[in-house]
């Protein structure tokens, strides 16, 4: 006899006591701009263990092309870029989780300064540019588009520095451990030495998003929400799946991997016209290319539709070349590697699943429901970007809330007990006689699924069908006990694509991100509230 999907705690077999076995006051899971401020900060007391699933440079964070929004003009304010945030979020953001990310922001971007990170200066100063759902120019960008890596590198360096911090690359972390109580003790994982337990004090899970979920994606590879389909199985709640955000436009080329066409452009004046020429923005919205990029995505979708299209393009003819190549010089270069001349030639783009707005259910400190476990960065829905993430807000959100997680997670007593003392745990997966699917088949099918029917528009029947197709998958593939990434990571995009159509076929609205063709209209007296999930119920 199987154990049912829904009462499996563990993906593997545990026996705690002939397990290889690591201690740490403060274990962080993710190496994106979450994960490092939180390490960083956590360390100034306490000794940390960041584990990263690949290297410490495979992470949305390292990729991001688009800016990192903060008041730092003077014709900008904070109640400004507050109000920005709380219109593009739809009405259920937490006004004070907002406040809180945008009036710090300063100073952390004051900080990355001070620790060596090179913004783009103009006249001296930090320059600034526009982005859709911003009223005021507050986008700093360094190299051009090469603002992720940027900051990244910045913390990564810092990082090494600090002889507190202990960093484990290619850990895969498999499972939250809480023994019998109702805390989180630690987690088990697997590297070259085979399977691992980290116990630790406090854990913080910043491992990033879940765009590995649909068949177009901005995000790497490993962007396949294992950290949220490690808290569900371990009773965390979870908000707002249903918020996947679309990014409106990546490059399309037939057989290519997608690659991201930052936001910036449109900011800076690029049009979007489909493929007979004809600028179609101001048909959907006042404010054309610099609409909410959950406007733009779907007013992409309906004219691909429209004039029954694979993709439309982005128009820079109007650009200088020179300026262009300087400004954004990974696209500059990406569009050279396939021979796009951009004074003569269009971009071919098309939306891409870009950032999972849910996540792991946390306070203003980062707290979860599970004691002793935080959570932070794209893993996190704090509620700061309510159903719509605004540009330029994530890398911000992660700052901040890097810093927050860190500093309450350090303030734990140092118990040498449980250093010693810690819990046994035993955990036996009986063997399942059910067929073995082939797994990779199995995921390129679920993103397909994802893609079609639970994409940038949704219906009932799609989502029904969705729900049912994945159920089936589950029987043949949660069943089974893996020993590889590859297992496991295709049991935590089914785990998580079941729980993101449940959301969506609840939220009978439609809201931010969240796009019901059957259900239009946006119910403030049903659904201005969260989705909130949680194992069992």
């Amino acid at each position: 006899m199987t154990t049912p999907m829904e009462f499996r705690r563990y993906l593997v077999d545990i026996d705690s006591i002939s397990t290889q076995q690591l201690f740490t006051d403060c274990l962080v899971i993710g190496a994106g701009v979450a994960g490092l401020r939180a390490a960083i900060e956590a360390a100034q007391s306490r000794n940390v263990i960041i584990v990263c699933k690949a290297t410490l440079q495979d992470s949305n964070t390292w990729m991001a092309q688009g800016g990192i929004a903060s008041v730092v003009g003077k014709d900008d304010t904070f109640e400004s870029h507050i109000a920005d945030t709380l219109h593009t979020g739809c009405g259920i953001c937490d006004e004070k989780i907002v406040e809180q990310v945008i009036r710090e922001g300063p100073a952390l971007i004051r900080q990355l300064l001070e620790w060596g990170a090179e913004f783009d200066l103009t006249d001296g100063h930090i320059a600034t540019t526009l982005e859709g759902g911003h009223s005021h120019p507050r986008i700093m960008h360094a190299h051009g588009d090469e603002t992720g890596r940027i900051i990244a590198q910045t913390l990564i360096e810092k990082v090494k520095q600090n002889p507190n911090i202990k960093v484990i690359e290619n850990f895969f972390a498999i499972d939250l451990l809480t023994g019998d109580s109702d805390q989180c003790i630690g987690v088990i994982g697997h590297d070259d030495r085979g399977l691992q337990i980290i116990w630790a004090t406090n854990t913080i899970l910043a491992s990033g998003g879940a765009g590995q979920l649909y068949r177009e994606t901005t995000n790497p590879d490993v962007a396949t929400a294992d950290g949220l389909a490690m808290a569900y199985r371990a009773g965390a709640v979870l908000s707002d799946l249903e918020f996947m955000q679309f990014h409106p436009t990546t490059l399309y080329i037939a057989g290519a991997s997608r690659a991201l066409i930052t936001e910036a452009l449109r900011g800076e004046g690029a049009i979007l016209v489909d493929i007979n020429g004809y600028a179609f923005m101001n048909d959907y919205h006042a404010s054309a290319e610099l609409a909410p990029r959950d406007v733009v995505s779907r007013a992409i979708l309906s004219q691909m539709l429209k004039t029954e299209s694979t993709h439309v393009y982005l128009d820079i003819r109007h650009f200088d070349k020179q300026h262009f190549a300087k400004r954004f010089p990974l696209i500059n270069e990406l569009c050279e590697s396939f021979d796009i001349d951009i004074k003569r030639d269009l971009i071919p783009v098309r939306p891409s699943a870009h950032y999972m707005v849910g996540g792991v259910k946390t306070d203003d400190s980062g707290k979860t429901n599970i004691k002793n476990l935080y959570a932070c960065g794209e893993a996190a829905a704090t509620t700061m970007h309510g159903a719509n993430r605004m540009g330029s807000n994530s890398l911000l959100e992660g700052l901040v809330f890097g810093k927050t997680t860190g500093h309450f997670a350090s303030q734990c007593k140092k118990e040498g007990a449980f250093h010693t003392m810690h819990p046994m745990i035993k955990y036996h997966i009986p063997n399942s006689d059910r067929t073995r699917l082939d797994t990779a088949d199995v995921r390129i099918s679920l993103r397909s699924l994802m893609w079609r029917n639970v994409g940038i528009t949704r219906k009932t029947q799609p989502l029904i069908e969705a729900q049912e197709i994945i159920k089936f998958w589950q029987r043949y593939v949660m069943d089974k006990i893996f020993d590889s990434r590859t297992g496991w990571e295709c049991q935590n995009m089914l785990t998580v694509c079941q729980l993101m159509v449940q959301a969506a076929q609840t939220r009978q609205e439609s809201r931010g991100v969240h796009f019901r063709s059957d259900f239009p209209g946006t119910d403030d007296e049903h659904f201005k509230k969260h989705i909130e999930i949680v194992r069992g119920k």
